[in-house]
């Protein structure tokens, strides 16, 4: 019998089919992360932001391929095969949320929820022409999300459109006493979105003067500054960390913090074990043949910056600039409303292609960590470029 004939409440979202990107608990699914170590790992309980769109009638359609553990920015590494763009099925998806961004953009589902850590959202947005949202850090409960880097992770929607990523930012939002750095904020409501009362826009011009941008893409991102000025709308120039300090401070903390993270897993408690001749020797097997290349990569790079000798040098340094890039955007938003930036320097790569230069991988995350470090709420819209653009506000003040 339907709810409404038994007279109880119809939620918000009833009856709408949701994707969930494979990192988060849903209660008695499997849990993969994608990842060999945990292909047969069920969630036994469901993660908050989940749990309240089960609760407005929300249905979980899906599970959705992504890189192993967030580990990646194609969706390649994933033992399920490489997600397949929707514009184009030579190319990749984007990741880490690949699979989110493609069954929304496919019409699959109606939404689909990701997470971002360092563009994870904004990035597969991006490259199937999408919207995808990267909320305040705090603003929805990470509780029940396989922690990558937690002090960037983000719970975020992918959908077709502005209202759908306000209907289900709204129903996530709010305080959980299950995560602590979780935060109260206010309702968004559908008049905020119609009206506009921005009346500056700043952008970084060493994002689009740098030698790594796409001709096109800087093309079609000053073309659309200029559409903005047309408008009667101020434009300000904005002097910003370059792109590769950008990067390679998020890459410092974000495998610093997975390494931690993932320490966890090593057969014991959770995933699949390997029987070695000892028990270091289990420990090291089970790891060694579960974890992906690319994780291990990281893992390997983040115990190397925690360890004796080069945690001062390097991991407190890139505290430390995460601190000045913060302040960098306190500063940046007392003149202008908004900062506008392409979501990627370049257009998606061939399927492939970033497996052999991981390197390439890392940087195709330089307009988008930057944002990540500032904790910030940052939206990728399909427009502008041909990856689209991007729109960052400042964060909102925590309670």
């Amino acid at each position: 019998m339907l709810k409404s004939q038994k007279g109880e409440t119809i939620g918000l979202l009833e009856g709408i089919p949701f994707g969930i990107k494979d990192v988060y608990m849903l209660q008695g699914t499997f849990a993969t992360a994608s990842s060999e170590l945990l292909k047969n790992y069920k969630s036994p309980y469901t993660a908050t932001a989940i749990q309240k769109l089960l609760d407005a009638g929300a249905i979980p359609l899906v599970k959705e391929n992504c890189d192993s553990f967030g580990h990646g920015s194609s969706s390649e590494n994933t033992i399920f095969g490489a997600v397949k763009n929707a514009v184009n099925p030579e190319l990749v998806a984007g990741g880490s949320s690949g699979g989110s961004a493609v069954n929304v953009a496919k019409d699959y589902t109606v939404f689909s929820i990701g997470g971002d850590t360092g563009g994870s959202i904004r990035q597969p947005a991006g490259y199937n022409h999408i919207y995808g949202f990267k909320p305040t850090y705090g603003r929805i409960s990470r509780f029940g999300l396989m922690a990558y880097a937690s002090s960037t992770d983000c719970v975020g929607p992918l959908a077709k459109s502005i209202e759908d990523i306000r209907i289900v930012l709204n129903v996530m939002s709010g305080k959980d006493p299950k995560d602590q750095t979780s935060i109260t904020s206010t309702e968004i409501s559908e008049e905020a979105i119609a009206t506009s009362t921005v009346k500056t826009i700043g952008y970084f011009k060493n994002f689009i003067e740098s030698d790594a941008i796409d001709a096109q893409i800087k093309t079609d991102f000053l073309a659309a500054i200029e559409k903005i000025k047309a408008k009667g709308i101020a434009v300000k120039e904005l002097d910003f960390f370059k792109s590769d300090i950008l990067v390679s401070t998020y890459y410092t903390l974000a495998m610093a913090e997975t390494a931690s993270n993932l320490s966890r897993l090593d057969g014991t408690n959770y995933g699949n074990r390997i029987e070695a001749e000892n028990l270091i020797e289990t420990y090291a097997v089970t790891r060694s043949e579960n974890f992906s290349e690319e994780t291990k990569r990281r893992i390997v790079g983040g115990n190397q910056v925690l360890s004796q000798g080069f945690s001062d040098e390097i991991y407190l340094k890139g505290l430390a600039l995460r601190d000045q890039i913060s302040e960098n955007f306190s500063k940046d938003f007392q003149e202008v409303d908004i900062i506008l930036s392409p979501v990627t320097p370049n257009t998606p790569p061939k399927i492939g292609d970033s497996l052999k230069d991981p390197l390439a991988m890392y940087l195709s995350d330089a307009y988008t960590v930057g944002f990540s470090l500032g904790q910030l709420p940052t939206l990728t819209v399909p427009q502008g470029t041909s990856t689209g653009l991007q729109i960052t506000a400042a964060k909102i003040m925590m309670n």
